[in-house]
């Protein structure tokens, strides 16, 4: 069952987009993420609790991308037209079981990253999402989630800069772009 949602996801339309992020088409999320990868648009979540500290998720070893390694609190693609926001309060429901009332947009992080196991490679112009953690405790799906964890942000980024290899590619981004705001 695992393999067949994850076949699912990577049938889903996602928007290409132009170098000033604009629309000009759409593809599978399979095809965007083959060698050399398109160019196309993505969001990344990243919810804070009172103190600070940002709620991060190792991605499931079944992922097509980047499997077991840390990531932001979450992260996907909006269907051609489709608001970021919107879809990632959807994401964040799936994944997480979170319900999120209001993410705010940070910025734009433009990044490209080949996955080193294969073919596979991560080329977004990636809407930077941040929010406030709800009231409810996370209740990950497996299929998506490994595990979860609460970290300072300075934390966060010494251990990126000590152990790069176990965070996605594009977190220490991401974080950057949600610093700014």
């Amino acid at each position: 069952m695992t393999t067949e949602i994850r076949s699912d996801r990577e049938a889903l339309l996602v928007e290409l987009v132009d170098e000033q992020g604009l629309a000009i088409g759409a593809c599978s999320v399979a095809q965007a993420h083959r060698q050399p990868g398109q160019l196309h648009r993505a969001f990344s979540v990243l919810l804070y609790d009172p103190s600070g500290r940002v709620l991060l998720q190792r991605r499931a070893a079944v992922k097509t991308r980047f499997p077991q390694r840390w990531s932001n609190t979450c992260c996907g693609h909006p269907a051609p037209g489709q608001d970021p926001a919107d879809a990632a309060t959807i994401r964040l429901k799936e994944e997480l079981g979170l319900a999120v009332t209001q993410l705010t947009e940070a910025g734009i992080y433009r990044y490209r990253a080949a996955d080193p196991r294969g073919n596979q490679v991560e080329h977004e112009w990636d809407h930077v999402l941040v929010g406030a953690m709800p009231d409810s405790a996370p209740r990950p799906d497996p299929a998506e989630v490994s595990e979860y964890a609460w970290i300072d942000t300075a934390e966060l980024l010494d251990r990126l800069s000590a152990e790069p290899d176990s965070y996605t590619p594009w977190l220490r981004g991401v974080l950057e772009v949600a610093a700014r705001r």
